[in-house]
């Protein structure tokens, strides 16, 4: 059975195995906010060309001070990368955690950096019965030999949000238990008024928050990411680790201009509300399907008929969705859609009709 790769976003290689044009499929396997690239950050790369010209700064300094007021934190607190992938390996690679426990389903590479450091895994198993949400449960199954926990939230592929009473209640029983709390809150901008983990971390110095701007603004060719934590000398020391100019110039200025948009980010806010809420209706209307109701600009599903690829059927009509197969506790029957723009949405559930039967 064909499935996609270990990510979303891999057109050229679905395109080969299927024998389509790569300009000819629409891409639902990537996460991405279909209204592009703010013009802000266009104008200010046209304005900036000559950067390529020159070595970005290697403490890349406006980036760092640029994010540190968005989140209302010291410069010290932020540590930028080239996406939030990077900033995985190297907060593993400064950890070097013995033993490590990841909410299954949940994002690959955690688990590849954690293997790379040779780290005893333990999978906590996240149940279809919670809507694949984690429960008070995951507070009796941290123990004192943990080194550290991984959480994603929300959660990539299932897009659930965990409650934020629980998760605080996971941090204390982090925090009592000495065990490093890394939480991934790459998908958070897409939550209005949501600022996630980030007022509680002064008061604990386990907490470290992985954020990403490649999804939000739409820069995945770009790549940026930043961690956050009060352990200052954690962070000071991945930044003395960390190989030089990792970040190129042009990532580096998207992130000391896009925060500043307030006209993209609430276009974009007001796009996913109308359209997050017209996918999940249209889908939940297929009996084939399972629905999950999203947090995030992405749709979690299950189809109940299950001879059927729909990743295949559906690249029969040029459309590319993310097979789930490869996460753990998951199985051929599971998807992940990208909710696009509103003609696009449309498209999609105009192909599952086609595909289901229907009309």
């Amino acid at each position: 059975m064909a499935k996609s790769g270990q990510h979303g976003g891999n057109v050229l290689q679905m395109a080969e195995r299927y024998g389509l044009a790569p300009d000819s499929i629409l891409d639902f396997s990537a996460n991405i906010n279909p209204l592009g690239m703010p013009a802000s950050l266009k104008q200010a790369i046209v304005d900036n060309l000559t950067l390529a010209e020159h070595y970005p700064d290697i403490d890349y300094q406006r980036l760092h001070a640029a994010l540190a007021r968005h989140i209302g934190c010291s410069p010290r607190a932020v540590l930028a990368g080239n996406g939030a992938t990077e900033l995985i390996f190297a907060l593993t690679h400064y950890l070097r955690p013995k033993k490590a426990m990841l909410p299954v389903p949940g994002f690959a590479e955690y688990r590849r950096a954690l293997e790379r450091e040779s780290c005893d895994i333990v999978n906590y198993t996240l149940h279809e019965a919670d809507d694949y949400q984690p429960t008070a449960a995951l507070l009796d199954a941290l123990t004192p030999d943990l080194d550290c926990l991984f959480l994603c939230t929300p959660n990539n592929p299932t897009g659930q949000q965990p409650p934020q009473a629980l998760l605080l209640q996971i941090l204390d029983r982090c925090r009592e238990l000495q065990i490093t709390l890394i939480v991934d809150e790459s998908f958070i901008d897409f939550l209005p008024g949501q600022t996630g983990l980030t007022a509680s971390l002064n008061d604990y110095p386990n907490l470290f928050i992985l954020r990403s701007l490649t999804k939000f603004f739409a820069i995945p060719g770009l790549r940026l990411g930043y961690l956050l934590s009060s352990d200052m000398q954690a962070i000071d020391t991945m930044r003395d680790q960390r190989e030089p100019w990792t970040i190129n110039a042009f990532a580096a200025l998207a992130g000391e201009t896009v925060l500043d948009d307030r006209g993209y980010i609430q276009q974009t806010h007001h796009w996913l509300q109308a359209e997050q809420e017209y996918l999940y209706q249209a889908l939940s209307q297929f009996s084939e399907l399972k629905v999950w109701r999203p947090a995030a600009n992405y749709i979690f599903i299950r189809n109940q008929q299950t001879e059927l690829n729909l990743q295949d059927e559906l690249l029969r009509h040029h459309l590319l969705i993310r097979h789930c197969a490869n996460y753990p506790g998951l199985s051929d029957q599971h998807y992940r859609v990208a909710i696009k723009s509103h003609e696009n949405n449309q498209q999609l559930v105009a192909a599952l009709k086609q595909v289901f039967g229907h009309g």
